[in-house]
C-alpha cells in the first residue's frame, strides 16, 4: 500500500496563495489517477482536483480556475497550487487515488489550510 504525506498548508489572508505537496511511497503512485480532496468543518470530504497518470488535470467547476494540480512521477509527488484563496477554501486537504480505495492506501493526516477574511 501507498503511504501518503501531505504538507504545505498554513494560515493565509484572503487572496493569498499556498502550494500543497503530497509525497507517496511505492510504485503505485505513477500508475494511478490522483486527486486532492478537502474536508471543511461539519462537511463531507470532497474531491477538488484530479490528475491522470499522464498529467491531464480535471477540476470542479466551483474553483473558478484558482487551483492548479500537477504531479511529478519521478519524485512520487502530487502538488496543488492554490491562488486567490477565499475563506470558503478553509479545510483540511488530503491527497489520495481517484477513486480512493483500500487497495491503494489509507488516508494521510492531511494539511490544514485556513484562509482569514
Amino acid at each position: 500500500q501507498v503511504q501518503l504525506v501531505e504538507s504545505g498548508g498554513g494560515l493565509v489572508q484572503t487572496g493569498g496563495s499556498l502550494r500543497l505537496s503530497c509525497v507517496a511511497s511505492g510504485r503505485l503512485f505513477r500508475l494511478n489517477s490522483m486527486g486532492w480532496y478537502r474536508q471543511a468543518p461539519g462537511k463531507q470530504r470532497e474531491l477538488v482536483a484530479a490528475i491522470n497518470p499522464e498529467g491531464e488535470p480535471h477540476y470542479v467547476d466551483s474553483l473558478e480556475g484558482r487551483f492548479t494540480i500537477s504531479r511529478d512521477n519521478v519524485k512520487n509527488t502530487l502538488y496543488l497550487q492554490m491562488d486567490n484563496l477565499k475563506p470558503q477554501d478553509t479545510a483540511v486537504y488530503y491527497c489520495n487515488a481517484v477513486p480512493p480505495r483500500s487497495s491503494f492506501g489509507s488516508w494521510g493526516q492531511g494539511t490544514q489550510v485556513t484562509v482569514s477574511s
